[in-house]
């Protein structure tokens, strides 16, 4: 497989109007290239969000949801079990209770109820909370028959969510969701969690108008930031300017010690300190702990972690679900080992795709490893492990740049109406079931539905750099001018890239190599991780510069994301 590096597009007149605003000059290029066109976009107060009015169905939502309060209505919050959704089902049962309404919860179990509002789960709600409204949060949009059952049982259903819709809507009382037709809301990536804090936002404004508060004895919206910043980062949608803003919020909120006591207790098993909370503390220590609960068991664990306001349950629901996690990863490693196996035993660079299959797999479990599988092979992957003992499988899978999962499982559903039982998912990542025996035909076609539509170009790494550094501007002020602000998924971290020699290299537990490099004459040092093949004497490379604190001494360090070869 070979990589190659590609040079991001920026705006030149752009970059030079960010410097000379007082962006350090590589800043200025990266964000350029990154759709900034002003300082004003890079603004993350309050102010800068996009009001809620612009957001299809908020309004109506509100009117339900007020109307529900006034007559003392139950309502039941159905949630999903990742992340986003656990977090949205916490803005949602917080939030109405601020507003005067005491909302139930239930969150399907994935592996007996499925995912989303199914008539499973709709029974269920209706057998131990008897609801009058259910609202969806971060699933619903394809809840046709879920809906239709609430109907029958006289229950009032809300959709919000996020994902794509299907061909049909759900006959819901009403539905939020900026990915319908005809919703001109401008933050298309909004996640489940921001969905629900928006409808939170909309029904402040309609109770106050029907006088239940003025703007001085509002409920304080804001305190759930740190929830909506949590699912956002945690989904990996596009960290557009609205999402920003949200994320920005809620780690101000966490470094002011503001926390509600859920996240400030994850933060403590995590040992990562809320003070200096960052995008990449909640993606790497909090989110996975919360998932872990989702992939092994049910989420009820995590929502009741980020609900509680006793700082003592907090802490013993926290420490649960670090357990939950340290399986989590155990179980994963067993199964990277597995699916490496496999993979070695392939002819997968003359392949499109991979496709993995192991009896003892956990299918909560398959989404990480096709991911890890893709990384490393740069093909779409997708991972199976049985799902039922009627002979079922439930997979996951992952994607590359330029080939469109869901799309690629449409068309092999439509080669062979028969074979997938249900599927969905995006272009990055999808779901699907098939019958175990279905498995080798299956292969088959998806290889051919991917292979079709990509060149041998495609399976090529790319890397994405913002050019190249000049030696004088690898500095603390860089370093730090990156890492006040917020990066993620759409608005990746900048990775610059120049020729080095390799002065030395060894390597660090089996898994890590040490470096030192020299760049016209100047030395620096780096780390490239999970790497222990040499490098060649004269390379270029793809890195970003970060402070290596060890033993009191600061220095810069290069971390190596690829070298291009």
């Amino acid at each position: 497989m070979n990589t190659r590096f590609c040079l991001r597009p920026y705006d030149k007149v752009v970059s030079e109007k960010l410097e000379h605003a007082g962006f350090l000059r590589p800043l200025a290029r990266a964000l350029s290239a990154r759709g900034v066109t002003k300082p004003e976009d890079l603004l993350e107060d309050w102010p800068s969000l996009l009001p809620p009015a612009t957001l299809a169905g908020t309004d109506l939502a509100a009117r339900l949801l007020a109307d529900a309060i006034e007559r003392k209505k139950r309502i039941t919050v159905v949630a999903d079990y990742d992340c986003d959704g656990a977090t949205a089902c916490a803005i949602a049962v917080r939030g109405l209770a601020m507003m005067g309404a005491q909302a139930g919860f239930m969150v399907p179990d994935r592996f007996k109820l499925g995912y989303g509002l199914t008539p499973a789960i709709v029974e269920a709600a209706y057998a131990e909370q008897r609801p009058d409204v259910i609202i969806t949060v971060d699933n619903g949009i394809a809840s046709v028959e879920g809906v239709a059952r609430a109907a029958e049982l006289g229950i009032d259903v809300i959709i919000t969510d996020h994902h794509l819709p299907g061909d049909t809507l759900p006959a819901a009382a009403c539905i939020v969701n900026p990915n319908v037709a005809g919703c001109s809301f401008a933050s298309k990536a909004l996640a489940g969690c921001g969905v629900m804090f928006y409808v939170l936002m909309a029904l402040r404004t309609e109770l106050r108008n029907r006088g239940a508060f003025d703007r001085a004895s509002q409920p304080r919206i804001d305190r759930l930031s740190d929830l909506a910043a949590l699912g956002t980062v945690a989904d990996v949608v596009k960290l557009d300017h609205n999402n920003r803003v949200l994320i920005a919020q809620g780690l101000a909120r966490v470094r002011r010690g503001l926390a509600c006591p859920g996240i400030n207790a994850l933060f403590e098993v995590a040992g990562r300190d809320p003070a200096t909370a960052t995008a990449r503390d909640f993606a790497f220590g909090i989110a996975p702990r919360i998932n872990a609960a989702g992939r092994l068991t049910e989420m009820g664990v995590g929502i009741e972690c980020l609900l509680t306001d006793d700082p003592e349950k907090a802490g013993r629901l926290a420490r649960e679900l670090d357990s939950l996690n340290r399986e989590r990863r155990e179980l994963e490693d067993t199964m990277q080992l597995d699916a490496n196996a496999l993979v070695s035993h392939m002819d997968w660079e003359h392949r499109a795709t991979v496709t993995l299959f192991e009896p003892d797999w956990h299918q909560g479990v398959v989404g990480l490893v096709a991911s890890r599988v893709k990384e490393k092979i740069n093909r779409p992957v997708i991972a199976f492990a049985p799902d039922d003992e009627e002979g079922r499988l439930k997979g996951s899978g992952r994607s590359i740049e330029g080939i469109h999962l869901r799309d690629a499982l449409d068309h092999v559903s439509k080669m062979r109406p028969d074979l997938i039982e249900r599927f969905g998912g995006h272009a990055m990542a999808a779901g699907l079931t098939i019958r175990k025996e279905n498995l080798p035909v299956f292969i088959e076609l998806f290889e051919k539905a991917v292979a079709e539509c990509a060149s041998p170009e495609t399976f090529d790494r790319v890397v994405y750099t913002d050019g190249a550094l000049a030696p004088e501007e690898i500095t603390y002020a860089l370093v730090e001018a990156l890492s006040n602000r917020i990066w993620g998924q759409g608005f990746e971290r900048p990775v610059f890239a120049n020729d080095f020699t390799v002065l030395s290299q060894r390597v660090l537990k089996d898994t890590h190599l040490k470096l030192v490099l020299d760049m016209a004459g100047n030395r620096f040092e780096g780390i490239f991780f999970r790497r222990n093949k040499p490098l060649a004497s004269h390379v270029k490379l793809a890195y970003r510069p970060e402070i290596n604190e060890y033993l009191g001494r600061r220095s810069i360090q290069l971390v190596i994301e690829a070298a291009e070869e």
